[in-house]
């Protein structure tokens, strides 16, 4: 019995209470006497103070107790009573408790610190935030983005760009949107995400901030960087044959001992043959800057986007209708997969064009194969439509890989190098992305996801 020396104090008192009641009847009716009767009901009367002094004293104990416990306090109760307290062994069981929450309560902070560690170590601002704006926590990240060492309201973050704090009050979840903000008179581009969740009783916003702008210069100078390699190496294509057609041209009429220019005299069939073949040969350069000035325009002038409900197996039909002669020609095996009912929000024609030309590279690729085949694929999940344009083909080796939607790169002896650009640009309009994946002499797969 834990409290067995309670229970003996309890009714050790009680015995005594009820003699004394005893002897006070005994006084009363057997051996009158006024001062032995005061003496006996002053007896029971100190027994009864005395108990209810003693419970009084066990009850604050216990109260206590209880308080300390209650206000976190577990050392306080954690003292080593001897054998003669009452409750000296639910003492011992409050101090094997107090042990047990002293570690939980270490390794609590312990969790905390290392989970504040990583938090304040990532590259990621942070911010958590109540529906009023009231701030809850920000990371480390977050003051060095901000340049700030104290956030208790977002509202102070509209310094930095009007309406920031409405804005990220009302960022829907889970959808990444870029923002620029001016800090220290420096534009900083921010790519913001938010997510809502609960704390107990509290329902809290986290949004997470990151300084893309070192990664676009970054990004925008290797684009630039590719691009006017293309470029040098299409314009030299041009210029150099030119050139030296110019100069042989300018050699033939002109003395090579003198250099004066020679005499109609001097002139023959065969300089005025070679002549007209050089001007056709200028002409022809000519023809392919102009067309490659042409295509670069077309990259810099795309139409807006006419926005449409259109359902998706007709456009693949159209297509698959359209290349037909192609795929059978390069005996090459054409085929859809589509549910009747998936429908798509886009401009059809642009969509359309994509899809062509997709196909069409799909099935050039697919050429001299045996067994070639092309596949178009049209799905959906909970967020996304997806449409695949599948072949197995030669395939797409590292090195050409991450040049592929470079303007003006080509691996094709016609090619134009602005198809798979132009293609990305225009679904980039109707709000999806154009990538692609490619195990070189097995399959390559062009994914469209809006």
């Amino acid at each position: 019995m834990a409290c067995r020396k309670f229970y003996f104090h309890i009714v050790f008192r009680v015995i005594i209470i009820l003699l004394n009641c005893l002897l006070l009847c005994w006084f009363i009716f057997q051996l009158p006497n006024v001062s032995l009767i005061i003496l006996a009901a002053a007896g029971i009367a100190y027994q009864v103070i005395a108990l209810i002094g003693y419970l009084n004293r066990v009850n604050t104990k216990i109260e206590n107790t209880f308080l300390a416990l209650l206000s976190g306090e577990v050392t306080s109760v954690s003292s080593n009573p001897g054998r003669k307290e009452e409750f000296y062994k639910i003492s011992d069981y409050f101090n094997r408790l107090n042990q047990k929450l002293e570690g939980v309560k270490l390794e609590h902070e312990i969790r905390n610190n290392y989970f504040k560690t990583i938090v304040d170590q990532t590259s990621v601002g942070l911010i958590s935030f109540e529906d009023d704006g009231h701030v809850e926590f920000v990371n480390e990240a977050t003051r060095r983005i901000f340049k700030i060492f104290v956030l208790k309201n977002l509202t102070r973050l509209d310094t930095y760009k009007e309406g920031l704090s409405t804005f990220l009050l009302g960022l829907e979840p889970e959808k990444t949107e870029l923002v620029t903000v001016v800090i220290n008179g420096v534009l900083t581009q921010l790519s913001v995400k938010k997510i809502n969740f609960k704390a107990g009783t509290k329902s809290l916003h986290l949004v997470t901030l990151q300084d893309i702008r070192e990664e676009l210069d970054q990004k925008e100078i290797e684009s630039w960087q590719k691009l006017i390699r293309v470029l040098t190496h299409e314009i030299m294509n041009s210029i150099t044959p030119i050139t030296s057609v110019v100069n042989t041209l300018g050699r033939m009429f002109k003395s090579r001992e003198s250099g004066k220019i020679v005499g109609p005299e001097d002139i023959t069939v065969q300089s005025i043959e070679r002549t007209v073949m050089g001007l056709d040969i200028v002409e022809q350069r000519g023809a392919g800057l102009i067309q490659f000035v042409n295509n670069y325009r077309q990259l810099t002038k795309l139409p807006i986007p006419e926005f449409q409900v259109a359902m998706v197996k007709p456009i693949l039909q159209h297509v698959q209708m359209f290349y037909q002669a192609l795929a059978e020609q390069k005996q090459v095996s054409l085929e859809i997969e589509c549910h009747p009912s998936l429908e798509i929000r886009i401009d059809s024609a642009l969509f359309e064009q994509v899809l062509m030309n997709l196909v069409k590279n799909a099935i050039e690729a697919c050429e001299g194969k045996t067994g070639g085949h092309v596949k178009l694929v049209a799905g959906s999940t909970s967020d996304f439509i997806l449409i695949e344009v599948e072949d197995n083909g030669k395939g797409i080796v590292p090195e050409v890989a991450e040049n592929m939607f470079v303007p003006f790169f080509t691996t094709k002896e016609k090619g134009s190098g602005i198809g798979l650009n132009l293609s990305r640009q225009i679904i980039r309009l109707m709000g999806g992305n154009l990538d692609f994946t490619s195990i070189p002499g097995e399959k390559t797969v062009f994914t469209i996801k809006i």
